[in-house]
């Protein structure tokens, strides 16, 4: 059976934003990783819109974005929306049942699932389906934008941290 796992990075004040701050070399590698072992994603609409960037292959890349692309593009994605009509290379919509298709996927996987997206995971956690909470703390503050937990924080449990990087502690949590 699969684990689902919600990783986002985060502010010292709790927001997500990709544009504000980025990995630096060392988390970078640690995501690229992670992508080539996970045993797929799921997507909210807008996160799988910004992950689209992906897909296609650009000349200023190096050897590490051109991993992590080949990883992205290699592993099953399964984007949550009931607006796009259709999605891009190994992906499939979940347009409706969102609970039943997810227990469905953790049933017929192995591995880690990772999910990505705070209103995605704030909808599978109020259905008790995240196995897991990985935050990357970055010594950022941002002072407003999209929370990572965009409802009611869940009881959780610290069980496990680590510096990665200069800058970063990956902090995780289980559901309490």
């Amino acid at each position: 059976m699969a684990k689902l796992v919600f990783g986002m990075n985060q502010s010292l004040d709790g927001y997500v934003d990709h544009t504000a701050f980025a990995p630096d070399p060392v988390l970078f590698r640690h995501f690229i990783e992670e992508a080539q072992g996970q045993a797929g994603s799921v997507y909210g609409r807008r996160i799988y819109e910004i992950m689209r960037y992906w897909d296609d292959d650009h000349p200023e890349w190096g050897a590490e974005e051109r991993a992590f692309a080949a990883a992205w593009r290699n592993q099953p994605k399964w984007v949550v929306s009931r607006s796009l009509k259709s999605v891009g290379a190994n992906a499939k919509l979940i347009e409706d049942d969102l609970e039943g298709t997810i227990r469905e996927l953790k049933a017929e996987h192995d591995g880690e699932i990772e999910v990505a997206g705070p209103v995605l995971a704030q909808s599978l956690t109020e259905l008790g389906l995240i196995d897991e909470y990985r935050i990357y703390l970055h010594p950022v503050v941002l002072g407003g934008g999209k929370p990572y937990f965009a409802g009611s924080r869940p009881s959780l449990r610290l069980t496990a941290y680590d510096r990665i990087g200069e800058d970063v502690i990956r902090l995780i949590y289980l559901p309490a």
